[in-house]
């Protein structure tokens, strides 16, 4: 299959010759899903990432030399943009939220990848996490296990005045508008569009103000 412009461009790495294949024959024959890259290892995939153009990294998570996880730390780290899933035999609550925190935005079971996997591709592109009904369960038994030892849900990420600010922001408003709003300063304002990029992960005003309507803050 050709590549179309639009087509999710893939990287495949797992160390099975034979899994590649029937995972690469799974994608290929999907419309606007295409395989540009295959690696053996997590060191050949974070390697041909800097040399292929790929829109996904589908990344087996017990690989040699470098581990998908480790590959997943090293490529999210290098490449913000790239949308990760993990494609794994084991159905373990730690690897899952290992591969959670490495940055992957899914979690695939090898046994089910022919019913889950093009399914877990498009949602990783919408920038939808792709969770199997067991990785759920984790996640919930988790936020129980937080609430019953106090802990309660994670605090905010943003503070009161970094909201504040995100609202007008994503609502068009300039720094001049927004400091005087707020009885700040200009230099406060951009202070804090600062630190709420970095804080998120963003780069500019566009993604501030998708943040800002994903968590309510606007209406799109």
């Amino acid at each position: 299959m050709g590549v179309t412009p639009e087509a999710i461009r893939i990287l495949l790495a797992d160390d099975h010759a034979l899994v590649r294949r029937g995972i690469r024959l799974i994608l290929d024959s999907e419309p606007g899903l295409t395989v540009v890259a295959e690696a053996g290892d997590g060191k050949e995939a974070v390697d041909l990432a800097r040399s292929v153009e790929i829109d996904l990294a589908i990344l087996d998570i017990a690989m040699p030399r470098m581990t998908g996880l480790q590959a997943a730390r090293e490529l999210s780290s290098r490449h913000p943009d790239l949308r990760i899933l993990m494609l794994t035999m084991y159905d373990n609550e730690q690897y899952f939220f290992q591969a959670l925190k490495a940055g992957a935005a899914g979690y695939v079971l090898k046994s089910v990848a022919d019913r889950d996997l093009v399914e877990a591709c498009r949602a990783a592109m919408r920038g939808e996490p792709f969770l199997y009904p067991g990785a759920v369960n984790a996640l919930i038994r988790n936020y129980l296990n937080r609430v019953k030892l106090g802990q309660g849900i994670p605090e905010q990420i943003l503070t009161a005045r970094e909201e504040e600010v995100l609202k007008l922001v994503a609502e068009g408003h300039s720094s001049k508008e927004i400091a005087e709003t707020l009885f700040i300063s200009i230099k406060t304002v951009e202070r804090h569009r600062a630190n709420m990029l970095q804080k998120l992960g963003l780069r500019d005003r566009l993604e501030l103000t998708r943040y800002a309507i994903r968590v309510g803050l606007i209406e799109a």
